[in-house]
């Protein structure tokens, strides 16, 4: 990194999940609104970074150089060392961490906004705080920072956008063999907080042989990282005319492909919410999460949960064995709403 112009710039740490990236955007908006002149710069793991890109208010985003979960104190005072050429007037600090708080007090930026945390007391010092009692969803709760510190949320939000080029578009479903005059159904059947999240395969696997029953013209494709290979192929191996693009696709494929898609299926993920952002139609199937906390923001957007007495217990394996809150929750229920999306798109 060199030094740049003198105007002030912000600096945004950048959640490390996927969703919560995209859900922290209209903050970015908010600041944008603030400080017009101001270019932001987004610190994140690479892993997020297309996310960030696909976001008008982002000047540059800087990879974050440190191994997961590694406090790495020596390297991250030497980043900051280099962070502090860029002059940044102020930083948000979106994840919760001690590790991350670190990194603007040691490069002196004068301002740095963040929620409590690990007791952050002095690296934040514009301290935000929030009710464990009554959790804010997702997007007011990283857009309550862009005021100052209240136990009022903000109202009248925007809701996250990301924005992709027709042309980049275009290119990556040349790239994938995908036809762009053909309808596209996208599934996410992985979820990395744990399988108690993850819809049953043969239930997507029912639906798909349900839409392509209605419709053959319609490409049904399975995204997912590497760790979802395996529960996409039981998919495809129950209805086999659908395509597994799990851990074959960059994540700028998939938010392109996303863009493309007449409607998307998803269990509750990070590419949920990227689906949203680019206001995909979206069906959004919950279990033992919250369907209030981080909701799809689309148009046209349906969460599915059965809210059962159980639910949501917000644990990666379903406690009691049974996991009816998602294996009761049929492929029927699914098809009713998917239909009409099928239909309009």
């Amino acid at each position: 990194m060199t030094g740049l112009s003198t105007i002030p710039r912000t600096l945004v740490i950048a959640p490390n999940w996927i969703g919560d990236a995209v859900m922290a955007q209209p903050l970015l908006r908010l600041l944008k609104q603030q400080h017009p002149e101001r270019p932001i710069d987004v610190l994140a793991p690479a892993w997020v970074a297309p996310v960030l890109r696909a976001m008008q208010e982002v000047d540059t985003v800087l990879g974050t150089p440190f191994r997961h979960g590694a406090l790495q104190l020596r390297e991250r005072w030497r980043f900051a060392r280099e962070l502090k050429q860029r002059g940044y007037a102020e930083a948000y600090v979106l994840p919760n961490t001690l590790k991350f708080a670190l990194i603007p007090w040691l490069a002196g930026i004068p301002r740095r906004i963040g929620y409590k945390g690990e007791s952050r007391y002095g690296l934040i010092n514009v301290m935000h705080r929030d009710d464990p009692m009554h959790p804010r969803a997702m997007v007011p709760f990283y857009a309550a920072l862009a005021a100052p510190p209240s136990a009022q949320p903000p109202a009248g939000l925007p809701r996250p956008v990301l924005k992709l080029a027709d042309g980049q578009i275009a290119a990556v479903l040349k790239e994938l063999g995908l036809h762009q005059d053909k309808p596209v159904l996208v599934f996410s059947p992985g979820a990395e907080f744990g399988n108690a999240k993850r819809w049953p395969t043969s239930h997507f696997a029912e639906l798909a042989n349900t839409v392509l029953a209605s419709n053959p013209e319609v490409q049904v494709v399975l995204l997912g990282s590497g760790k979802d290979q395996a529960v996409c192929a039981e998919i495809s191996a129950l209805s086999p005319r659908v395509r597994s693009l799990a851990g074959r696709t960059s994540l700028d494929q998939a938010v392109a492909l996303i863009a493309q898609a007449s409607a998307v299926v998803s269990n509750d993920s990070g590419l949920l919410h990227i689906a949203s952002a680019l206001n995909r139609p979206v069906i959004a199937i919950y279990g033992p999460t919250d369907p209030d906390h981080a909701p799809p923001f689309s148009d046209i957007a349906r969460s599915l949960s059965l809210r059962l007495p159980c639910a949501p217990c917000r644990q990666r394996e379903c406690p009691l064995g049974h996991h009816d809150c998602m294996q009761k929750l049929g492929s029927d229920i699914v098809w009713q709403e998917l239909q009409p999306m099928l239909a309009i798109h």
